[in-house]
């Protein structure tokens, strides 16, 4: 594919408006669409077409990509009315970014080779940073054909594109990874509340967590955030939450039971309960911090 290929991009939220922004700074023509049109406005102005439909977007487009927070999102935008893949030519591709269930990318699989477009299952690690600066890793689930032709359009907004396997495995390895992140995130906001009711010097204390064997990535992102109690989003608590209610029915098909994901999932739901679901997953320390009744 070359740089004048057309591009549509559904959903400018979090992720969304920082992959397409990178999209028009490598030179693509692009069309958006958000369901909350005043997301996507500001776009316009550095050279994106906004729609008013997904079909809009996706009419005159030859690779159409969605990141949109779950099934439902998903499944409206792809064929609901006025939906993507119906105005989509045979031969384009649609490429799906979102962390969504494998029941669903199998039903889009279906969906998409009854009209000849091409699948590419695509989700993302990396949040709102990463996003913006072009550093997502795209975990790819495609034949690899159709992958080959879209990866200039995923390079803009990437530092690597992984190939696991054709489509279905990509949301597979995003959903353990997410798992893991959600069961780590909720392990460290154990620890940080425990480590606060200690009178033990906190920075001291999370300092050598960080450096030590107990560390990884996450456990660092988290800190600062969970200290200063802004919670500015990065990733929002209640899809973290979704993502871990996804991971358990995956993991169930192969007959694996994710007993700390059931458990981190209560604490993510008490968050959100809370108020804390439009916060990023770092706010979920919060319900923690709480004095016990």
């Amino acid at each position: 594919m070359s740089k004048q290929q057309k591009v549509a991009l559904l959903g400018t939220g979090t992720m969304g408006i920082g992959m397409a922004k990178n999209l028009l700074k490598a030179g693509f023509a692009l069309t958006v669409y958000n369901r909350t049109r005043s997301r996507a406005e500001p776009l316009a102005a550095e050279g994106a077409v906004i729609a008013n439909t997904p079909a809009e977007a996706a009419r005159a487009a030859d690779v159409v990509i969605s990141i949109l927070a779950d099934d439902s999102a998903s499944r409206a935008a792809w064929l609901g009315d006025d939906g993507a893949l119906a105005a989509m030519s045979a031969g384009s591709t649609a490429v799906e970014c979102g962390t969504v269930s494998p029941e669903w990318i199998a039903e889009l699989e279906r969906e998409t080779k009854s009209k000849g477009v091409a699948l590419v299952e695509a989700p993302v690690t990396g949040s709102r940073p990463q996003a913006e600066a072009g550093q997502l890793t795209f975990l790819c689930g495609a034949d690899g054909s159709a992958l080959e032709e879209v990866r200039p359009v995923l390079q803009p907004m990437s530092k690597a594109i992984i190939h696991f396997g054709p489509v279905g495995s990509g949301g597979q390895v995003k959903l353990i990874n997410n798992f893991l992140c959600g069961v780590q995130a909720a392990s460290f906001a154990e620890a940080v509340a425990w480590v606060e009711r200690t009178g033990l010097n906190r920075q001291q204390a999370l300092d050598f967590l960080k450096s030590g064997a107990a560390g990884s990535g996450i456990l660092t992102a988290m800190t600062d955030r969970m200290i200063a109690r802004t919670y500015e989003v990065n990733f929002l608590l209640r899809l973290l939450k979704k993502d871990l209610r996804y991971a358990q029915a995956a993991a169930a098909d192969y007959g694996v039971t994710l007993t700390t994901a059931a458990t981190t999932e209560q604490l993510f739901d008490k968050a959100e309960r809370r108020g804390l679901g439009e916060k990023d997953m770092s706010a979920v320390v919060e319900v923690l911090r709480e004095p016990k009744q």
